[in-house]
């Protein structure tokens, strides 16, 4: 079993992972505030009656209930301290079983929750979270079952209401719910491709000196573009330019080139004849070896594999191109 104090030393470790400089949480963050997943979070919520939250690796919180459509009981169970550890136990082997692919875990009272890993590249950042859900049929033999459990185990027990909520509790076939757990796959896949996407557009609140930044890293992108060089364009010292730029863009200067660069270079390979070997050198990489390597930390692919998957299904990321939904 997990104890607390070991959960939270596995957050600390991995909730705050930096890679190039940048935090996953800092980019989960931005995920949870974008319009595609705001929409499809209220959208899937009323259509499936299940609660749903997308939180980033390591956290140490219990997601699912600050939904409207949190299972009662669980609510009732979180009011403990005993129970909310169990919970979040739960959570955290689900977690680990969720790295490689979506996992289901089924808790102590019955209920099922499920994870499904969010990729950036080759690294999990994220879950889509739902679940507090019944797999099998409530029955007055099951809750009864619970009942004593819960009593042996010294909790804090309120029969009449638990029962009330653990009959609130939605029951659900296993295939309807695998059929669920399908559909957050796809959109967690989406999200893996929206995510760098979404780090390299501009922001609503983004600064007149940034912004200077960014238009000329734009328009000389297919040039060898330094530090020094963008930080004069917005017209600061490279040490100012640097912290404000890691301020207002959550990553440094040397991942946004590299992030946009990949971008401009999937934009191309929308076209099938265009070489990718062309259009990493007009997208600003000065090798081969180098660009193989950041497409690969950024997508999760190859290039090649990349293009045989885009166009293998019809040209379909086109729209991606245009990022409408992002924040």
């Amino acid at each position: 079993m997990y104890s607390v104090r070991m959960m939270q030393a596995t957050t600390a470790t991995q909730g705050d992972t930096i890679n190039g400089g940048h935090s996953d949480r800092d980019l989960v963050d931005r995920l949870q505030r974008s319009e595609i997943f705001r929409d499809y979070h209220r959208a899937f919520e009323a259509a499936t009656g299940l609660p749903l939250a997308l939180r980033s690796a390591g956290s140490f919180q219990a997601p699912l209930h600050g939904s409207r459509h949190a299972s009662a009981f669980c609510v009732l169970m979180m009011a403990n301290n005993k129970t909310c550890s169990a919970c979040l136990e739960s959570q955290q082997r689900m977690e680990a079983q969720a790295l490689g692919r979506t996992a289901t875990v089924e808790c102590y009272a019955g209920l099922s929750d499920s994870a499904v890993p969010v990729r950036v590249g080759e690294r999990v950042v994220g879950f889509l979270q739902t679940g507090q859900v019944l797999l099998r049929r409530p029955s007055e033999a099951r809750f009864n079952a619970l009942l004593r459990q819960m009593r042996l185990k010294g909790m804090p027990v309120e029969a009449k209401p638990l029962k009330e909520a653990y009959f609130q509790n939605p029951f659900m076939d296993k295939h309807r719910y695998e059929s669920i757990l399908r559909l957050l796959s796809i959109f967690a896949e989406h999200l893996s491709s929206l995510s760098n996407q979404l780090m390299v557009t501009e922001a609503s609140s983004e600064s007149p000196t940034i912004a200077k930044a960014r238009a000329f890293i734009a328009e000389n992108l297919g040039d060898e573009i330094s530090l020094g060089q963008v930080a004069r364009a917005a017209g600061m010292s490279v040490y100012y330019f640097c912290k404000i730029f890691r301020k207002e863009k959550g990553l440094t200067f040397t991942e946004y080139l590299s992030r946009l660069r990949v971008e401009t270079v999937k934009k191309m390979l929308l076209n099938p004849h265009k070489r990718i070997s062309e259009a990493a050198y007009d997208a600003g990489f000065q090798s081969l070896s180098q660009f193989n390597r950041v497409f690969r930390h950024f997508v999760g692919e190859t290039p090649s594999d990349f293009r045989d998957s885009l166009h293998k299904r019809g040209c379909g990321l086109v729209e991606q191109g245009r990022l409408t939904h992002a924040a």
